[in-house]
């Protein structure tokens, strides 16, 4: 954000506690300091409120970062993200551009119960006019949101606050100021032989160590990491099939109408259904609301070991 602030400045960042208070999570540490109150704005909690702000201002040629102290609390604003910023150029006749980008935490963190604990990826990547980002890794982050800020339509960009704090390498490339991670492409971050493990956000991580784990066992996992969930990168999906013959998706989400439901779908209307040698496997949040107590909330999420069963299930082993 520190980047982009300074290359535009037309960006500003509004939200709750960003300024003063270095942001909730700090990811907004020092830029109060360094432009001020025009460009680094404190809101109310009324997220109804600050979002329409920001999406009048995205319409007047402003380059709004509208933070959510978690993407739970865009449900207030979810008129003002739907009707307003997705709908507008379409309605306009691409006459007016609507450059914002909607940010915060997605998904559930730990003890936070029922309301504090969705995954919003399958909710805002359903509605047409809307890019849908979510990074894993720190290049992730950093190159897609910048491409994110760049972008002229509304991007709905969905962190994880238990990846606020895990550390990752970072390429030099990745340390320009002009590195950006293009909006609809996704990464194969293991490459592999036998089974394709597709997954997103904190779950890319989860699947690199089933991967670890069932390769002492001659299993070759190849892991993509989405990136992107909408547009939704199905070539490089329906390429790694081609070649593994099988396929489990990974997500944090509920499981009807989720992202894996949506990739099983495009794959048996594709030419990647021919490859397949056995069903497709999902593995996803259970079809609950989030419980409070610390060992309902880990079995109501997937685990490294929910993968592993997944990969053996479908290879029959």
């Amino acid at each position: 954000m520190d980047e982009e602030l300074e290359r535009d400045e037309r960006v500003f960042l509004l939200g709750e506690e960003v300024a003063q208070y270095d942001g909730a999570y700090k990811v907004s540490r020092g830029l109060w300091k360094k432009y001020g109150d025009k460009r680094i704005i404190d809101t109310p909690i009324a997220e109804m409120g600050f979002a329409g702000i920001a999406v009048g201002s995205a319409m007047a040629g402003l380059r709004p970062i509208c933070e959510f102290m978690t993407f739970n609390f865009s449900m207030q604003a979810i008129d003002q993200i739907i009707n307003s910023a997705a709908k507008t150029s379409y309605m306009s006749a691409g006459l007016q551009s609507v450059p914002i980008v909607f940010r915060g935490p997605n998904g559930h963190a730990t003890g936070v119960a029922a309301q504090h604990s969705q995954c919003f990826a399958a909710w805002y990547g359903h509605c047409p006019g809307l890019k849908v980002l979510s990074p894993w890794s720190a290049e992730d982050a950093k190159g897609l949101l910048k491409a994110a800020i760049r972008d002229d339509n509304p991007v709905v960009f969905l962190e994880n606050e238990l990846l606020y704090g895990v550390a990752f390498e970072v390429s030099e490339e990745a340390q320009s100021k002009d590195f950006v991670v293009p909006i609809g492409k996704a990464k194969v971050e293991r490459q592999g032989t036998l089974i394709t493990l597709v997954s997103h956000s904190r779950y890319v991580g989860h699947c690199l160590d089933a991967a670890a784990v069932l390769a002492e066992e001659g299993i070759e996992c190849e892991v993509i990491n989405l990136r992107s969930i909408r547009p939704l990168d199905m070539e490089t999906i329906e390429s790694s099939v081609a070649k593994t013959n099988h396929l489990v998706t990974v997500e944090g989400g509920w499981p009807q109408f989720g992202v894996g439901a949506e990739i099983c779908a495009r794959i048996m209307e594709g030419p990647a259904l021919n490859y397949l040698d056995a069903p497709v496997i999902r593995v996803t949040g259970v079809d609950i609301p989030m419980p409070y107590a610390k060992i309902l909330e880990e079995h109501s999420v997937p685990q490294i070991r929910d993968i592993i069963t997944a990969v053996r299930k479908a290879l029959n082993i």
